[in-house]
């Protein structure tokens, strides 16, 4: 039985040695035929409880969202998948999805894993060429798209790639090729026909073929098995009893493409916790209110933007030195908290008093019934975690990867430490190389890529090479301290993880990303990504007239008095927390354009620092023009 919330679950404890740790698995996997036991098994269980939310097309946030039990969603994934036999689609064979964010994301997913298909997600933003590419390598028989837009889109990409135009299902109703079209093909097809193809894969057999989106290069089909799904989605649980649970709902704003989503809601699925879905950022603030969840999974970037409009609210009424002081007293208080002593009688008053003049308000924003947040997809600043766990909203850290099957690590409720992504999740390993590189190995670590080639190189020693740089501490806890590629060797040869003063730039509300510069260059420079909108607002709150180039709709520097002082404070904040050699000397601020931002920043809002850097060779060059003064 996968679920069953009065049974506690003994954690593993995590093994520590030389440059190593381990948890051990906490649930027993090879009971389970493949991932869709997931939801035959809670089906089973709880075919009442409702599982999801759906907002009805073209409906407004605050109007009924309509409940879908676990039943219900079990039979239209069951139609569908009949559906699909009926088509002709064969066991093995690859059903690609493009759509945004949606609950019929979830039902055509695990419709095509019914039907005994090989999953390919892709994003909805991506350009011909990329998609082009996946379709050559996956070769998909059959696919589900959200529009008329995306079936175009990927007819081109099939004529480009020289391939048969798969059959495509529309997500829109009223077409010849819609949804309810496919479930009237599976008439025919009997229960028994079903639950053959659906027991047909096995553990070890690959559910999932997920394209990296990539900050470089061409996209590498990570083969992602049953085992590696089901493994992360029962251990992932076991760890987060509290977090994910039959009394609590979620609303899913990351892109089901990305494997975190995906993974999150395989451990709603599995779990009997609510869950509703949203594609545009812009109605968060609002769905919030309306769904009140008891978990978000966000960036580090949402956070950043929510610390930035209280300050900001502060600001206009005149409370922006209070607001100062209750954000030091939110984060002195978790402090205490995650050191676990007891807050000074001084303490404990403000922030009572603060509790009430900012913290409530500020939890009433997150829906009024938010227990935990988990941030993850980038580093989070340490003070942001506290500030947030200090106004009643504790942050949980993790990391992970494609090729992990998203969650490697993470900490745990009531042991949360700002700055650390946690020990490894039951059923996996993290191990530093000497050169501080984390590696991997576990249930959620895939099997290899679609090209030999790429396997090959991404393990050592049986470890999956992350790419990233960290180290351990002497509980087993992870911090990451920078990307292995990024690491700028100058000139001098002095070697310099460019992260750290990154970070401090891009704590500035204006500032959206920014990029250290200094490979085989006599010193460092770097290029200051704004963000267009908080600008603009910021020069017009001034009185200031916001420049053309914030406008524009491809990469461009923007030359602008009060943004480059503004900015030059930034700078040198930064500067002044690094080392002399490692200060950042020359540098421009940019925009990215708003004609395509997927150029610049993948799904989950982490710099394409590569295609920054090809954007502005020009820029970068002249930053370089005339030799450095100091």
């Amino acid at each position: 039985m996968i679920v069953n919330t009065k049974r506690a679950i003994t954690q593993p404890s995590t093994v520590v040695t030389k440059n190593s740790a381990a948890t051990p698995p906490a649930v027993d996997v090879d009971r389970l035929r493949n991932a869709t036991d997931l939801l035959t098994e809670r089906n089973l269980v709880a075919p009442d409880h409702i599982a999801f939310e759906v907002r009805q097309p073209g409906t407004r946030i605050d109007h009924p969202w309509t409940q879908v039990s676990t039943s219900e969603f079990a039979r239209e994934i069951q139609r569908l998948a009949k559906g699909l036999l009926a088509s002709g689609v064969q066991p093995g064979e690859t059903v690609l999805i493009m759509a945004p964010t949606q609950y019929l994301w979830a039902v055509v997913d695990q419709a095509a894993l019914f039907a005994g298909a090989l999953v390919v997600p892709v994003y909805n933003t991506a350009p011909v060429g990329q998609l082009a590419s996946i379709v050559t390598d996956s070769k998909p028989v059959a696919a589900f798209v959200d529009t008329q837009v995306h079936r175009e889109l990927l007819i081109n990409a099939a004529h480009a790639a020289g391939i048969a135009v798969p059959n495509i299902w529309l997500l829109e109703t009223g077409h010849s090729s819609s949804l309810s079209n496919l479930t009237e093909l599976g008439h025919s097809v009997s229960d028994l026909e079903l639950e053959a193809r659906r027991t047909l894969a096995s553990l070890d057999d690959v559910a999932t073929i997920v394209y990296t989106s990539g900050t470089t290069g061409t996209p590498k089909g990570a083969r992602i098995t049953h085992r590696n799904l089901v493994g992360q989605v029962l251990n992932t649980a076991a760890a987060y009893e509290e977090v994910v649970n039959e009394q609590g709902n979620t609303v899913l704003f990351l892109p089901l493409t990305h494997v975190l989503g995906r993974a999150l809601q395989l451990i709603c699925i599995a779990n009997g916790m609510r869950v509703a879905h949203l594609s545009d950022p812009k109605e968060a603030v609002q769905a919030l209110s309306v769904l009140q969840p008891t978990f978000l999974v966000v960036v580090p970037r949402v956070l950043e933007k929510i610390e930035s409009a209280a300050a900001d609210s502060a600001r206009k009424k005149h409370l922006l030195p209070l607001w100062l002081r209750a954000r030091r007293t939110a984060i002195e208080w978790a402090q205490h908290s995650e050191a676990g002593t007891v807050p000074p009688f001084t303490l404990r008053l403000q922030h009572k008093i603060f509790d009430r003049l900012f913290y409530s308000r500020l939890r009433a924003v997150m829906g009024g019934r938010m227990k935990f947040l988990l941030s993850g997809a980038a580093a989070l600043r340490p003070e942001l975690a506290h500030l947030f766990t200090g106004i009643g909203v504790p942050v949980i850290e993790g990391y992970g990867l494609t090729e992990t099957t998203a969650p490697l690590t993470g900490t745990r409720p009531g042991a949360l430490t700002a700055g650390s992504v946690g020990t490894p999740l039951p059923g996996n390993e993290v191990r530093i190389a000497p050169n501080g590189e984390v590696l991997a190995r576990g249930i959620g670590v895939f099997p290899g890529y679609r090209d030999s080639g790429d396997t090959a190189a991404a393990f050592v020693d049986g470890y999956f090479r992350t790419g990233d740089l960290g180290e351990l501490d002497e509980t087993g806890a992870l911090k990451l301290t920078g990307r292995l590629k990024h690491v700028i060797v100058t000139s001098t040869g002095r070697t310099i993880s460019p992260e750290g003063w990154e970070q401090v730039v891009e704590l500035h509300p204006l500032v959206a990303h920014a990029a250290l510069i200094g490979n085989d260059r006599p010193y460092l420079t770097a290029l200051v990504v704004i963000d267009p909108e908080a600008a603009r607002t910021w020069l017009q709150e001034r009185s200031k007239v916001p420049p053309e180039a914030l406008d524009a709709p491809n990469f461009a520097a923007i030359v602008d008095e009060h943004l480059c002082h503004e900015i030059t404070s930034a700078v040198a904040h930064a500067n002044s927390t690094v080392l002399p050699s490692t200060q950042a000397q020359k540098w421009s601020i940019v925009t990215l354009g708003h004609g395509q931002p997927e150029l610049f920043v993948t799904p989950t809002m982490k710099l394409k620092r590569q295609a920054l850097l090809d954007a502005g060779t020009s820029l970068i060059a002249s930053l370089y023009a005339t030799e450095s003064t100091s």
